[in-house]
């Protein structure tokens, strides 16, 4: 029942011509009021992101600038944004608009400064991995370009740094294996060639 109190906040603040900020304000006096309400705003915004496609451009933006309240006045948990995976394959227009929209309006509220120190707590690095993709080079680029694109590229110094040092991290690795290829061949080659003298000296 609390739950649906809280979409109501949302589904009302959404028919707004215009975004009204207090919507914003009163989703988050019921967050705060109890941490479970913080924890159910959590599973409105996995669902209301997972059919952000279905809404009309201007009922996306208030939607995207509530929960951008939400986040910025930390009256849901930061991760809620390991629901977003930034990359081509897995955003439509609608999501990246969404997106755009939450990130700009968390860094006005926050300032770039401060809203960059909270996408590099290394406690949270694992909820906001799919926002800042580094398993392979092509969502690394697709998410940099994006940030740089809404301008708020101060977001993704982490990014290029790791894209810069891939090639090394590749050639690193493939050194390891090698190393390791060759220690295994030598160390085979050395019980075989051991076994074999054994195998001699128990035949005289």
């Amino acid at each position: 029942q609390t739950k649906e109190l809280l979409r109501m906040i949302v589904e009302c603040g959404m028919q707004e011509r215009t975004y009204m900020k207090y919507y914003g304000v009163l989703a988050e006096r019921f967050a705060k009021a109890r941490k479970e309400n913080g924890e159910m705003f959590d599973e409105l915004f996995a669902q209301y992101y997972a059919t952000v496609h279905r809404l009309e451009t201007n009922k996306l933006r208030n939607v995207a600038k509530i929960f951008a309240h939400l986040l910025h006045s930390d009256s849901m948990p930061w991760s809620c944004l390991e629901y977003i995976l930034l990359n081509e394959e897995e955003t439509t227009s609608s999501s990246r608009i969404f997106i755009k929209i939450l990130f700009q309006e968390i860094s006005e509220y926050m300032g770039l400064t401060k809203l960059r120190e909270r996408m590099e707590d290394r406690f949270m690095a694992q909820h906001f991995a799919g926002l800042f993709p580094r398993d392979n080079p092509r969502n690394t680029r697709f998410a940099i370009n994006f940030f740089t694109s809404i301008g708020l590229g101060g977001l993704t110094e982490g990014l290029r740094e790791h894209l810069k040092n891939l090639p090394k991290m590749i050639m690193q690795h493939q050194a390891d294996d090698s190393d390791s290829s060759s220690s295994s061949s030598s160390s085979s080659s050395s019980s075989s060639s051991s076994s074999s003298s054994s195998s001699s000296s128990s035949s005289s």
